[in-house]
């Protein structure tokens, strides 16, 4: 089997007859179909035909140097992401209110504990191909550690522009990577700093140069090998896949992977898309609603802050449409139940990560979606990056205070 990547070039994703070379990567959307007020992204071309079938013979592994062939060329070492596990749950497909199992592609086990590695794999590997200086990335966290510790396995230097907001644990983790971290308050001023960094510097923007969201082009196909993973692990194709969802390239990234799927005659069918957002935003519920491919809205609270984007990008319009997918928006209530219920089941997701549990709870309560099976939950990241404290009750004295404690606080079996 070819270990060679088979990427041929770049394409406009809403105009596939404007191609480009494969590199250098367009960063700043495609430059035939953008314009001032709206870009629109690129997507990475194969050689389809030269695939070996081989290749989705053997089961996944660690490394998304398994599925070379339909990445861009992965130079430099990686970190093993991918290969993540499902975990099967009739107690969640009963809280949702479908009589079926959920089951749950925990991204959370992934080496900086979200599925962002997938995409910084790309991402980085992109930045050592070129030989450039470093990386820059606008970041509340995970897309920042991610990018952040596959340039420091790549000995390269990276700037992460965050938010003062982020939680204090997150931004430590941001630095044990040796990154240079800096907060800046305003989205718009971390999107045109990265994108000055990029031009002045040359170092590779690893998040959105452009508004709305294109970014690069190669980092949507590092979320592909979820679909394949998928396949083999469920030997089926799902019937509904939901994904925590902010500018959406993890949603296309995943429908794409399952696209390529049935293109290469593996399967013969595809999953509907579910995007889940919290609903005090959903810019991609409301374009989607509004029949328009951009829309903003206004930056309401949310405990989500992962995925608490004000404008949707082209590509979450795209896949909706094109997977015959919903979306679905959720309450912040809805996500508490979530993270609790995943809690239960073993499994401790942040608020972002939780979003797509919360999603299909929506759809089904509030939206009146009917979800074909098997139904997959992405469950993105680990809990400890809503940096959240809390203090457990205390004991003093002897065994028999230990007891008493216990059984006074907690509804224990004795």
């Amino acid at each position: 089997m070819a270990d060679r990547s088979l990427a041929t070039g770049q394409r406009s994703l809403t105009a596939p007859d404007q191609t480009f070379p494969l590199s250098p990567p367009l960063t700043r959307g495609c430059p035939a179909t953008s314009t001032d007020d709206a870009a629109y992204p690129l997507e990475v071309t194969y050689d389809y035909d030269a695939v070996d079938p081989a290749l989705f013979a053997a089961p996944p592994r660690p490394g998304l140097d398994r599925w070379a062939p339909l990445l861009p060329p992965l130079a430099g070492p990686g970190l093993e992401a991918g290969d993540t596990p499902l975990i099967e749950s009739r107690a969640l497909g009963d809280w949702v209110g479908i009589d079926a199992p959920i089951y749950v592609k925990d991204e959370s086990r992934n080496p900086t504990w979200s599925q962002k590695d997938r995409l910084a794999r790309c991402l980085v590997a992109d930045a050592v191909a070129r030989d450039a200086p470093g990386l820059v990335v606008s970041s509340s966290g995970n897309h920042g550690a991610a990018t952040a510790a596959h340039a420091a396995r790549a000995d390269l230097p990276c700037v992460v522009l965050t938010d003062p907001a982020t939680p204090g644990a997150v931004q430590a983790f941001l630095r044990r990577y040796d990154a240079a971290v800096l907060a800046v308050p305003d989205w718009e001023t971390r999107r045109r700093a990265v994108d000055a960094i990029a031009r002045e510097w040359g170092y590779v923007a690893a998040s959105t140069r452009t508004a709305p969201h294109t970014g690069h082009p190669y980092g949507p196909e590092g979320y592909k090998p979820i679909a394949y993973e998928l396949h083999h692990q469920l030997d089926a194709v799902p019937g509904t896949v939901a994904v925590p969802t902010s500018h959406a390239e993890l949603l296309f990234g995943v429908w794409k992977g399952f696209a390529e799927l049935r293109a290469l005659g593996v399967t013969q069918s595809t999953p509907a898309m579910v995007p889940c957002e919290p609903r005090a935003r959903g810019p991609l519920a409301a374009a989607l609603e509004g029949g328009q491919e951009f829309r903003t809205v206004d930056p309401a609270d949310t405990a989500a802050y992962s995925i608490a984007a004000t404008q949707n990008s082209y590509r979450g319009v795209y896949t909706v449409r094109e997977s015959d997918g919903v979306a679905a928006t959720f309450t912040e209530s809805q996500l508490r139940d979530a993270q609790g219920h995943l809690a239960r089941e073993g499994l401790w997701q942040e608020a972002s990560g939780a979003g797509g549990l919360a999603g299909l709870h929506a759809a089904v309560t509030d939206h009146g979606h009917s979800l074909a099976d098997p139904v997959v939950c992405l469950c993105t990241s680990a809990g400890f990056k809503d940096g959240e404290t809390t203090t457990v009750p205390e004991a003093d004295g002897d065994a028999a205070d230990v007891r008493s404690t216990l059984t006074e606080t907690y509804d224990l079996p004795t």
